[in-house]
């Protein structure tokens, strides 16, 4: 994996917050309660998948509806983006968002797969600046007990997550960090870019 804060990185993050959608200046009908509601509702359905016993293939397909269900795609999409955004069109865009969700499914997914035998509960939850931070705890069998934490906003007007720490690592940064070396790769190409993230993850 590329460093999280590579010089390409730390320019497209200084530059391209104008391009991102702005989270809310202040939460209306989000407080502690609904945001941890929301997260509580998530982690019952990731707990489910968890212990169905199902395939990869099968379990990959449950995150990506859970991802569509309970984040907010839209932003975490642009975001990874970055200020490459620009330049996309509109098409490219729908079609990066597509592969980008499925993409994180994909790639979450197989992280969270790791829990089989484990679980995660909710800890605790406390306001940062416009939005929420959920606390959560992964306790899997024979390893000891680690932080994965998801941050709620009502942006769109409806509770979803925007980004999640698993262990410390940020998934918004680490992500527009990837799809900045992809895009490297590809020597800028969105297209081509598109084409790679479908198969990634």
């Amino acid at each position: 994996m590329a460093p999280l804060f590579s010089r390409r990185s730390f320019i497209a993050t200084a530059s391209a917050t104008a391009l991102m959608p702005a989270l809310p200046t202040a939460a209306f009908a989000l407080n502690e309660a609904t945001a941890k509601g929301l997260v509580e509702k998530l982690v019952q359905e990731i707990n489910k998948v968890i212990a169905s016993g199902k395939s990869e293939t099968a379990m990959i397909g449950d995150f990506e509806r859970i991802f569509k269900r309970y984040s907010d795609t839209s932003y975490i999409a642009a975001y990874a983006m970055g200020v490459d955004g620009r330049r996309a069109s509109g098409a490219q865009k729908k079609a990066f968002s597509t592969a980008f969700t499925a993409y994180v499914a994909r790639k979450y997914g197989k992280r969270f797969r790791e829990f089989i035998g484990g679980r995660l509960e909710v800890q605790s939850v406390k306001k940062v600046k416009s939005f929420y931070q959920v606390r959560t705890i992964a306790y899997l069998k024979g390893e000891s007990p680690f932080e994965v934490d998801f941050h709620v906003s009502d942006r769109t007007g409806k509770d979803l997550f925007f980004n999640m720490y698993i262990e410390g690592i940020n998934m918004l940064l680490t992500e527009r960090e990837e799809i900045g070396a992809m895009l490297d790769r590809r020597k800028g190409n969105i297209d081509q870019m598109i084409t790679d993230l479908k198969k990634a993850g």
